[in-house]
């Protein structure tokens, strides 16, 4: 129990920080193209609320967590994947998970916005969209803004290594967290869900 509960204690601390050393700037920030045979999907951070607390992102379509990266406010990472559907994992004090349905050759974006928890931030992630059900919008002022601000990451040795020491507490959240997801209310699931036409 004690160790449990220092594990997660050190978790925290090694997810705190304004912006991430893990991760590695992208020496080209303009938005690149998507490659040939898959789609893009981007996550975005900006927030005025836990600024100072990263989370950290993953494809998990495959039943097992596999590393995207560290999302840190004011940074976005892109990420190339194959066209269909996909489930990815956003991790902070807890595990919150957003659906995805992608086709080849087109870019969508996800918020990752930040909620407080008892130690921490929590995560949720929010697809953008391009009418008024969504809570981000490639039109409005703020998602532009957020877009402008921010600069590309990418993950590379250290931020692997981070992945790798942590897989077990990831793994755990993984596991706790996505079949209470599953148990949402239909709508609310929708609500977490990137749409085929929801692309830039």
């Amino acid at each position: 129990m004690i160790k449990n509960f220092l594990v997660s204690v050190l978790f925290l601390f090694l997810l705190t920080g304004c912006q991430s050393t893990l991760m590695e700037p992208v020496t080209e920030q303009a938005q690149t193209n998507t490659q040939a045979g898959k789609a893009q999907v981007v996550f975005i951070r900006s927030a005025f609320v836990g600024q100072a607390i990263q989370a950290s992102v993953y494809d998990v379509t495959s039943g097992s967590p596999e590393f995207i990266g560290i999302v840190s406010n004011d940074t976005k990472i892109s990420y190339m994947t194959s066209p269909g559907e996909h489930m990815f994992m956003v991790v902070g004090e807890s595990a919150d998970f957003l659906k995805a349905s992608v086709v080849e050759g087109k870019t969508y974006y996800t918020v990752v916005s930040p909620r407080m928890g008892f130690w921490k931030a929590r995560f949720s992630m929010h697809p953008v969209r391009n009418d008024d059900t969504a809570k981000f919008k490639y039109d409005s002022k703020d998602f532009k803004e957020m877009l402008a601000d921010s600069k590309f990451v990418k993950s590379g040795p250290k931020a692997e290594q981070w992945a790798i020491n942590n897989s077990n507490s990831i793994s755990s959240k993984m596991n706790k967290y996505l079949p209470e997801w599953k148990l949402k209310a239909i709508e609310k699931q929708k609500a977490a869900t990137i749409e085929v036409i929801d692309h830039m």
